[in-house]
């Protein structure tokens, strides 16, 4: 007969062992949510919200292959003509979007099987003066919200790492909120690299980091500017502050000194864009 000691440790190891199976359980629901929406291994990518799919419809340069949603999203979709569109549309319950999608997928009721949208090099950046680029910033709600002030002050691309960034997905679609449709969202291997790249393409790299030597608006130059933010807390590798031309700071009066990093780029965009057609108007 096991004494009492080892009944408390059977107990005791059996209720840590439960914890530790729960454990798992939730971090392999994660792990299946967070890839539903991102491209499957034939391409498939589900798009949903009716922002980013309206804009996804729209978009010459977006193969859709199919298009799910319940009625009263189709009316709020407000397409001319539904039954002239290239893929098949069928009109579902909530529900079936539901299981489609991760859990907490706000999809308005409408979700799009799409492609991915075509690889686009760096050097096909001859028509705009002014990018972003991005240092390894991961969340795909502070890059979605960064791509949208990007494309409201005419950036033509926002550039990011392959590695350490989110990829195109269904939640950076969402919170971008169409704006992934509507700039080119390049990314690269190496962001040293794709800097000098722009450097040859006559493009000022300018680093925002909280303690550069000067103001931002003192080191806006030339006809074509590249602003390179980095992730909260780490900020620029010292390869990426190595590598551009010059390092800037964003002044600001109040008793914080420090922004998110989609506020931030808010902001520079905001300057560069002024500079860039205050020069134009000269």
């Amino acid at each position: 007969m096991a004494d009492k000691g080892s009944e408390k440790r059977t107990a005791k190891d059996g209720h840590y062992a439960r914890l530790r199976r729960t454990h798992r359980d939730i971090k392999a629901a994660k792990e299946q949510s967070s890839v539903k929406g991102r491209p499957d291994s034939d391409g498939s990518l589900l798009l949903y919200g009716l922002h980013s799919v309206r804009a996804a419809i729209d978009n010459p340069r977006r193969t859709i292959r199919s298009l799910h949603t319940t009625r009263n999203a189709m009316n709020r979709l407000a397409l001319a003509d539904p039954t002239a569109l290239p893929f098949p549309v069928e009109i579902v319950a909530p529900q079936v979007i539901d299981k489609m999608l991760p859990p907490d997928a706000i999809h308005q009721g409408v979700v799009v099987d799409a492609a991915p949208l075509p690889v686009q090099p760096i050097e096909t950046l001859d028509d705009t003066s002014l990018v972003l680029l991005l240092d390894q910033v991961t969340d795909p709600h502070n890059v979605g919200a960064i791509m949208r002030s990007a494309v409201a002050f005419g950036a033509g691309a926002l550039i990011t790492t392959l590695r350490h960034s989110p990829a195109e997905s269904g939640v950076l679609a969402k919170s971008a909120s169409g704006a992934l449709e509507l700039i080119r969202y390049i990314q690269v291997t190496n962001l040293a690299e794709a800097i000098e790249t722009l450097a040859g393409l006559g493009f000022k790299t300018i680093g925002l980091d909280s303690n550069g030597p000067q103001r931002l608006e003192e080191t806006l130059s030339g006809d074509r500017i590249a602003l390179v933010l980095g992730a909260e807390g780490k900020g620029l590798r010292q390869k990426t502050r190595a590598t551009v031309t010059a390092l800037a700071r964003l002044d600001m009066p109040g008793a914080i000194q420090s922004l998110n990093v989609s506020n931030a780029a808010a902001i520079s965009l905001y300057a560069a864009h002024g500079y860039l057609s205050h020069r134009t108007l000269r």
